[in-house]
């Protein structure tokens, strides 16, 4: 399988710490198919190198999703993803991120922020229920 299928990123306002944020986005990969079991995770030392963290803090995350039986590591050869998380087809996906997509662009020209998207979108999502689906 193809090795880094994931790219990592920090965000230094998520209130995340780095590990939990790797942690994250590797649920959320296997949650939207963009990781699949079989597939390698790239290497603790390229993920260190390129956040400019310490290679000890991805360790931790790998570690972590080991121990919930979402990776795997085979010493010598890497860390490979050994189960996935429900999710739905990318059929259904595609045109729910496009919807959203033009949703934060309206949203944007409206004056919202990052932040302010965040919240919205978070309120929201608390208030809302499948009885509202119409």
């Amino acid at each position: 399988m193809e090795e880094g299928v994931i790219e990592f990123y920090l965000d230094s306002g998520s209130g995340l710490s780095p590990y939990q944020q790797i942690v994250q986005q590797v649920r959320h990969a296997l949650r939207l198919g963009l990781l699949r079991e079989g597939d390698q995770m790239p290497k603790v030392k390229d993920v260190a190198a390129q956040l400019a963290i310490n290679p000890n803090t991805v360790l931790k995350a790998y570690r972590e999703l080991e121990n919930t039986g979402l990776v795997s590591a085979r010493p010598g050869v890497g860390t490979f993803v050994s189960a996935t998380l429900p999710g739905v087809t990318p059929a259904v996906l595609g045109p729910l991120r496009r919807d959203l997509r033009r949703w934060i662009a309206k949203a944007r020209l409206a004056g919202l922020d990052d932040e302010g998207i965040t919240a919205l979108i978070a309120d929201t999502f608390r208030e809302t229920t499948t009885e509202d689906i119409a």
